[in-house]
């Protein structure tokens, strides 16, 4: 199976135990976090500097093996009136690329204003401009990525009380 992008729900019938990893793509960086087993909790994980594609990849691979991770969760970066633009195809086109070094479904989750809210949140903490650089990338993929795990575990309620009013 090559990677392919699926809706969220998809990710909810991958076997137990198995992870998510939450991926927001920058030009410069890539901020990965990573979900519990019970796919409930994204934590940071960590920050890729981007050299090059095949390097970036590699590490991505590494850390998608070593964690048992099941399928990923990439920020796509739609413009304001929701319209993509250049940076949500350059972040369809790593999917693509992705194919033929990682073989796991990938959803797409809108990540506007994610970096913003995860760089107040740093400010309020009172963390200084250093740490804050430190720590954003993987902060927004971890954002990204609970804000998958909720929609998930929103859409497993629903169906369980529509299941129980059936019955």
């Amino acid at each position: 199976m090559s990677t392919l992008i699926v809706p969220l729900a998809d990710l909810d019938a991958l076997p137990v135990g198995q992870r998510l990893i939450g991926v927001d793509l920058g030009t410069r960086t890539i901020g990965l976090a990573l979900s519990d087993v019970g796919r409930s909790i994204a934590s940071p994980l960590e920050t890729i500097k981007r050299t090059k594609f095949s390097t970036d990849v590699k590490r991505l691979v590494e850390l998608a093996t070593r964690h048992g991770v099941g399928g990923l969760v990439l920020g796509l970066p739609l413009n304001m009136d929701g319209s993509e633009g250049p940076r949500a195809q350059a972040t369809r086109a790593f999917v693509r690329n992705l194919a033929a070094h990682l073989p796991l479904p990938v959803a797409l989750w809108d990540e506007r204003l994610t970096t913003a809210a995860v760089t107040r949140t740093l400010l309020e903490a009172d963390a200084s401009r250093a740490r804050r650089s430190d720590l954003v990338d993987k902060m927004a993929a971890s954002y990204i990525l609970q804000g998958a795990l909720d929609r998930l575990a929103m859409a497993r309620r629903t169906a369980m009380t529509e299941r129980d009013g059936d019955a």
